[in-house]
């Protein structure tokens, strides 16, 4: 893997991060534009979202025919860094989760028919949508085979009945992916269903509160209870909810990742910009050995982590799944992020564990990061899984499992 950036790569980084300076970082310096759930209401940012349309830099991982830029993964790479250096930048530029993970699914498994339904609204930015997978105790979480949603086949449509909980971007979106069991069968009973937010026979029971912020539309509990689909919304085919949920998720951990170490050095901005200024004892913070390992070693963890995700990128673009890859990256940089927070906070002292910086924004975020998209100690079964599986070949460069 060669780790130079083309020039139109560089091009793209350069630009996304001139965007973000210009025409994010002040929306998000200005406490008056967040909602009472700590983001930024849609309103105020659809300008901000039309402008990133206009300079080319919408919705990166969609197709060129709908208005997307159709970049490969390594690509996304480096733009969602440069994008997440301020806390709203992803959500400017269209590759934002949960609506980012979706858009990729479904430009790869969904029908011609599909795409033009469900995806391109998406794209365009006219609606949000939102993938309903995680179910209460006992039912499905990181392991989505234990789904108890069901399904049952009544003449050319399904109608479903169950419970999830924890649905990002729920309350608000219009379009939703839901996994529901069809059958029995440990490898192909799970299927996914397109739907849209105004059929009937589902409902948000609650938005559920959590530590935030929140992301747009929250973390919503959900009801079915009858919900009818057509036969033409089943999505990738009669029993091919597990791969659905493969293919989605694996390039989703990895561009929360993305996202993630653009928050991470934010963090390092942040405290560098303070320890630089302020004095103690007669002793500038940015000259003490203390301020100085701490922070070598939260930039050392960062670039750990941009080399774990621009690897796992790269598996990825060469059609591989890079399942180890991106449990590997996703377990550090959530952990990186976690402790890039906390060492802002700390070097800035109450100025940290207040509200005029985002470092308390980004720690309360962080703690999700180890939770989301499997828990720590799920990815680390995982690597533990492909260590005893593979040997000393755990550790060959190749790509290996095709998608």
């Amino acid at each position: 893997m060669d780790f130079a950036l083309s020039p139109e790569m560089e091009d793209l980084r350069q630009r996304t991060r001139a965007f973000v300076e210009k025409n994010v970082l002040p929306l998000e310096a200005d406490p008056e534009n967040f909602s009472d759930h700590e983001n930024i209401p849609p309103e105020r940012l659809e300008p901000v979202r039309e402008r990133a349309k206009k300079a080319g830099l919408w919705a990166p991982q969609s197709p060129k025919e709908f208005g997307g830029m159709d970049l490969p993964i390594v690509a996304w790479a480096v733009m969602y860094e440069e994008a997440a250096r301020s806390l709203f930048g992803p959500l400017a530029m269209n590759c934002m989760a949960p609506d980012d993970g979706n858009m990729n699914v479904l430009k790869k498994l969904g029908t011609a028919q599909q795409k033009e339904k469900w995806l391109k609204p998406i794209v365009e930015g006219k609606v949000r949508s939102s993938f309903a997978m995680t179910e209460p105790a006992p039912g499905g979480g990181s392991d989505p085979s234990m789904i108890k949603t069901y399904a049952e086949k009544k003449g050319n449509t399904w109608k479903i009945y169950g419970r999830k909980w924890f649905i990002t971007g729920a309350d608000g979106a219009a379009h939703f992916i839901l996994a529901a069991r069809t059958s029995d069968d440990k490898r192909k009973g799970i299927t996914t269903f397109l739907f849209h937010k105004d059929q009937p026979g589902w409902r948000i029971l609650r938005r559920i509160d959590i530590m935030g912020p929140e992301e747009h539309g929250g973390h919503c509990e959900l009801e079915f209870d009858g919900l009818e689909v057509h036969d033409d919304d089943v999505f990738a085919g009669l029993g091919n909810g597990l791969k659905v949920v493969q293919v989605r998720l694996g390039p989703a951990r990895l561009t929360h990742c993305m996202r993630w170490l653009g928050w991470a050095k934010r963090c390092v901005e942040i405290a560098q910009e303070y320890v630089n200024r302020r004095e103690g004892f007669g002793v500038k913070l940015a000259d003490r050995e203390s301020v100085q390992m701490k922070l070598g070693e939260v930039g050392h963890n960062i670039h750990i982590g941009r080399l774990l995700t621009m690897h796992a990128a790269w598996k990825l673009d060469q059609g591989d799944f890079a399942r180890k890859e991106v449990s590997m990256a996703k377990l550090h940089v959530a952990n990186t992020l976690h402790q890039a927070a906390d060492v802002a906070i700390q070097l800035n002292g109450a100025r940290g564990y207040s509200k005029d910086t985002i470092a308390e924004w980004v720690y309360r975020a962080a703690r999700a990061a180890r939770l989301v998209d499997g828990a720590d100690e799920v990815h680390k079964m995982v690597l533990a899984k492909f260590m005893r599986e593979e040997g000393r070949d755990f550790w060959s460069w190749s790509a290996g499992n095709r998608v």
